[in-house]
C-alpha cells in the first residue's frame, strides 16, 4: 500500500531526529525565525504550525512568495550566497526544528537516506514555485482564488487535518499579496467562488471557510483553464 503524506512527514521528521542535534524553537504569530540579510548557517523545518515566507522589492515593499506547513523545510535560499533572502514569520503558535548546515552535510555522508531527504524537499519548493507561477500567468483571478484555497487545504488534508471546515490565517490583502491581486479583485472572487457553491463562509467570520469538496475547487479550476482567453483576465 502506497505511504501516505501524513506518514511520509512523520518518517522524515523522525530520521532528523535520529540523525542531527536540532534546536527545537516555540514561537506564536508574528515572530520570525530568520530575516533577509541575516547570515546563514541553518536550514528550518517546520514541525507544526505555518509560516510565511516573507520577500522585499528594491523600494522596501513587501511580497509573501510562499507559505510552509509541518515537514516543509525553510532556508534553502541562503544556501547560495551565505545570507537568507527572505523573511520566514511565523503565522501561528508553532514549533520549528533548527540544525546547522554543516552538520547536516556531515550526516548525509553517513546516512544516504538523509541526503535523499534533503534532495526530495529542495525538489518540492521548486515544484511549488513553478507551480505558482504556473497560475499567476494562466488562470484567472476567480480560478487563482481557488486554486490558492485548493493548494490551503490540500496542505492541511496531507498533515491530517481537517479540511471541511478551516482558519486562513492571512487577510483578504495578503492573500491578494501572494496572488498578484488587489484585495477587492480577492473578495469579488471569493464570493463568486461562495455563489458556485466551492466554498461557504462560516458564520463566526469571514476568515473562517468551509469547503465542502476539494475536488469541486480542482474541477473550478480546470473549468476556468477550458474557458476563451478572452475571459481569462488576469486582474
Amino acid at each position: 500500500m502506497p505511504q501516505t503524506a501524513g506518514a511520509h512527514i512523520a518518517e522524515a521528521l523522525k530520521l532528523l531526529q535520529d540523525t542531527l542535534p536540532i534546536q527545537r524553537r516555540l514561537v506564536h504569530a508574528g515572530d520570525t525565525i530568520y530575516q533577509a540579510g541575516e547570515r546563514f548557517g541553518c536550514l528550518h523545518v517546520v514541525h507544526s504550525g505555518i509560516f510565511k515566507i516573507i520577500t522585499y522589492s528594491a523600494d522596501g515593499r513587501e511580497q509573501i512568495a510562499g507559505f510552509h506547513f509541518k515537514g516543509d523545510w525553510m532556508g534553502f535560499d541562503g544556501i547560495a550566497n551565505g545570507r537568507y533572502g527572505c523573511d520566514a514569520v511565523a503565522m501561528d503558535t508553532a514549533e520549528v526544528w533548527s540544525f546547522r548546515y554543516d552538520t547536516l552535510l556531515q550526516a548525509c555522508v553517513e546516512h544516504p537516506e538523509l541526503l535523499a531527504l534533503v534532495h526530495a524537499a529542495m525538489s518540492r519548493e521548486i515544484a511549488r514555485d513553478r507551480d505558482s507561477l504556473l497560475s499567476l500567468c494562466t488562470l484567472s483571478a476567480d480560478a487563482r482564488v481557488a486554486d490558492f484555497l485548493r493548494y490551503w487545504a490540500e496542505s492541511l488534508a496531507a498533515r491530517g487535518l481537517r479540511t471541511d471546515q478551516i482558519t486562513l490565517r492571512l487577510t483578504r490583502a495578503e492573500i491578494g499579496n501572494y496572488l498578484g491581486m488587489k484585495l477587492e479583485t480577492v473578495s469579488r472572487a471569493m464570493s463568486r467562488l461562495a455563489r458556485e457553491k466551492v466554498i461557504r463562509f462560516a458564520e463566526r467570520g469571514r476568515r473562517e471557510l468551509q469547503i465542502p469538496d476539494i475536488d469541486a475547487l480542482r474541477e473550478f479550476v480546470q473549468r476556468s483553464l477550458g474557458a476563451p482567453a478572452a475571459s481569462r483576465t488576469l486582474q
